[in-house]
């Protein structure tokens, strides 16, 4: 039995517990319940497993949706807890690499707070709802996916971000777009857009950000772009845009990162010299003339400065030296003369001025060099790796090549691959004892330390050699180089297999990396995909050319990256050139010193009616059993010649053919020859105190009948 105070002190901590309870319970920060049922659907049509969903879902930060593996995978939902009586609403969702499928959900346009959704890299296909317009969006994130059809923009009024870089959008560029005048970002690259950039787009005076890398836009640069004063970043590569580059470029004062590739038609170089904040000028491949401007001299911020592939003449700017941010610069295949600066000799930075007309010998070797002047000279004084074309220092002697891109030295069917194991790439050349050498040029976009050897990371199961198991890559320009090579036609294999991307319903299976293949300077293959050729990832495929001729003692291979293409998928450092392994062979004949099939038929010939002559000699001599042996043997003479000599093998051919057709009392009658290893020997008629016994040495008639017995001498 309780006592009377004993209750009434249970009655008052029950008392106290429930107002406790029911102070927490008010100060509870609670989702919706209609939100609630919202996330649930949105999460079941995404086949998403990383939230625990209910009303308190949002405490704690968000403890109930927040997943974090790195920060390119992750789950993250923001709330905003802020509203009357702790009410919650979702405002941010983030659901980067973590291979979602199934279609964007149209109840997020029911999310009535929600203003950025970020579903970077995952494998969501379809369209973009409309529905999304009902939410108040600022920012879509939506790089890296399986995403088509059309783009409505019609209510993303404050839409400040708008990002579909590596999707499969195609068609013309929506003009209403043209609306969404408080964007900044428009990321757009690696898509399949056509047609030309609308006139709209010049009222987007508040972009910061726009790129439209590997899609087919074409038509000229619109001059409009000059409105976009606020702009920090443009991306123009891999497009069918045709120059000039506009004039009016040069009002965009604000630019930190300007990248234009592989423009039709010419252009003069646009004036860059008020962008004091640059950091990064790519004009690559843009038929650009003249001389590099000495405003480059002023851009004190300048890292990055890549002008390969253009027209560009005169000698390099002395007032570049002054530029000590500077950590690369590629100026290859232009038409640069004068002397190589001796302060780029010495510089720290990587650099690339291969393909150009520079005159002058620096004072050092091939060996010493670690800047990449591949075949910069045209001078005949010069190094021979600085020689325009790589000429052979020595007379060319090789007529194959088997090189293991990116992996180790081994051997298959009967060649030996050789190892080619470097890991630099971004400005490289290097060379293996005049045979054969690569050149690498070129920076990956956000990622400066990317690899330059492509491993199978993935775990394909790849049919075929182990050279496929590794690759050389580069985010631009790779050559290879067969030197010191003999004149002729050759056959030239180049090995492929895709070994960065996935076979399977995930994001890193969205990659297309597309590049071009010349041969000796001849574009062979435009736009090429590994993946596509090969019917996928992991798969080999082998593109060959059958008569490649080298004219000179060089045979170039040239894979160019032409802007095209996914770069962010599976990560940004992936894209550009690969390839496995290469082979080159001959298509003539080879001296290689030793006795050719034809050669030893034309003796066998030759020397039939020897044979025949020899044996009916010794017959009669009664050395084969035709009388009775009155000795151990007869002396022979023996001439003996080197298989190794080109010289020596015609001298036995000829010897034969000529001997055994001439029968004369003053010379000396050939009994036969014997081809023992690499030595030849021809066994003559001694004649003693003849003036050729020091060259000749003596053997009884007893071995030369051995020798017949067992089929070794002829």
């Amino acid at each position: 039995m309780f006592t009377s105070s004993e209750i009434v002190l249970v009655l008052l901590l029950g008392f106290l517990a429930l107002s406790c309870f029911t102070e927490f319970e008010s100060n509870a920060q609670l989702l919706p319940l209609e939100e609630v049922k919202i996330l649930e659907t949105i999460s079941k049509k995404l086949h998403n497993t990383h939230w625990n969903i209910s009303q308190s879902s949002c405490q704690d930060g968000g403890a109930g949706f927040y997943k974090y593996f790195t920060d390119d995978i992750l789950s993250n939902v923001t709330c905003n807890c802020s509203f009357p009586s702790n009410t919650c609403h979702v405002t941010i969702i983030e659901m980067k690499g973590l291979n979602l499928t199934g279609v964007i959900p149209e109840e997020l346009g029911n999310l009535t707070h929600l203003e950025a959704i970020d579903l970077t890299r995952n494998y969501i296909n379809g369209s973009i709802p409309a529905s999304l317009s009902r939410a108040p969006f600022r920012a879509l994130n939506l790089l890296g996916n399986r995403l088509s059809g059309s783009i409505p923009i019609d209510g993303f009024t404050m839409l400040t971000e708008l990002v579909l870089e590596d999707n499969q959008f195609e068609g013309h560029l929506p003009q209403n777009i043209g609306k969404l005048t408080n964007l900044k970002r428009l990321l757009l690259s690696a898509n399949n857009f056509t047609g030309t950039i609308p006139e709209s787009y010049g009222n987007l005076k508040n972009l910061t950000d726009f790129r439209i890398d590997g899609s087919r836009l074409s038509g000229k640069i619109p001059n409009f772009i000059g409105n976009w004063t606020k702009l920090e970043r443009l991306d123009m590569q891999g497009t069918s845009l045709e120059g000039p580059i506009p004039s009016i470029i040069s009002s965009l004062k604000n630019l930190t990162e300007l990248r234009i590739s592989d423009l039709n038609g010419s252009s003069q170089f646009p004036n860059l010299k008020d962008m004091k904040d640059i950091k990064l000028v790519t004009l690559r491949n843009c038929s650009i003339s003249g001389t590099i401007p000495n405003y480059f001299g002023e851009l004190r911020k300048l890292k990055t400065l890549d002008l390969s592939f253009n027209k560009l003449n005169g000698e390099i700017p002395q007032k570049i030296k002054r530029v000590d941010t500077l950590d690369y610069m590629f100026l290859t295949n232009n038409s640069l003369t004068g002397e190589v600066p001796t302060w780029i000799l010495n510089s720290k930075y990587s650099l690339d001025l291969s393909y150009n007309n520079f005159t002058g010998s620096p004072s050092v070797s091939c060996q010493q060099l670690t800047v990449n002047l591949v075949s910069s000279y045209s001078s005949s004084e010069n190094l021979w790796c600085l020689k325009k074309d790589l000429p052979c220092s020595s007379k060319p002697k090789h007529h194959s090549m088997f090189i293991n891109c990116g992996g180790r030295k081994m051997e298959f069917e009967g060649n030996e691959y050789e190892e080619d194991l470097s890991t630099v790439g971004q400005s490289h050349f290097i060379s293996t004892s005049e045979k054969w050498g690569y050149s690498s040029t070129g920076v990956y976009m956000n990622k400066d330390k990317a690899d330059y050897i492509a491993r199978n990371t993935f775990s394909l199961n790849v049919d075929g050699p182990d050279f496929y198991q590794t690759a050389r890559l580069s985010p631009l320009s790779l050559k290879y180089y067969g030197l010191c090579m003999l004149k002729g036609s050759y056959k030239v294999q180049l090995h492929f297999s895709e070994i960065m991307y996935t076979d399977d319903q995930t994001f890193s299976s969205l990659g297309k990396r597309i590049f071009d293949i010349s041969i000796q300077g001849n574009l062979v293959w435009k736009d090429f995909n590994i993946m596509e050729e090969a019917g996928g990832v992991g798969k080999v495929v082998v593109k060959e050319l059958d008569n490649v001729i080298v004219h000179g003692s060089t045979l170039e291979i040239h894979l160019y990256w032409a802007g095209k293409g996914t770069t962010a998928i599976p990560n940004r450092g992936v894209y550009g050139p690969l390839i496995s392994a290469i082979s080159v062979t001959p298509n003539f004949k080879v001296d290689t010193g030793g006795l050719s099939a034809g050669a030893i038929a034309g003796i066998v010939v030759a020397s039939f009616v020897s044979v025949v002559l020899v044996l009916v000699i010794l017959r009669k001599a009664g050395y084969l059993g035709g009388k009775d042996e009155d000795e151990d043997g007869s002396i022979i003479a023996v001439k003996q010649l080197s298989a190794k000599s080109k010289q020596g093998n015609r001298e036995f051919v000829n010897e034969i053919g000529m001997i055994s057709a001439l029968q004369h009392p003053n010379l000396v009658r050939l009994f036969g020859c014997c081809i023992e290893g690499n030595q030849l020997l021809l066994i003559y008629e001694y004649m003693e105190n003849n003036s050729l016994a020091r060259a000749l040495f003596g053997k009884h008639l007893q071995r030369l009948e051995q020798n017949v017995k067992f089929g070794i001498c002829i």
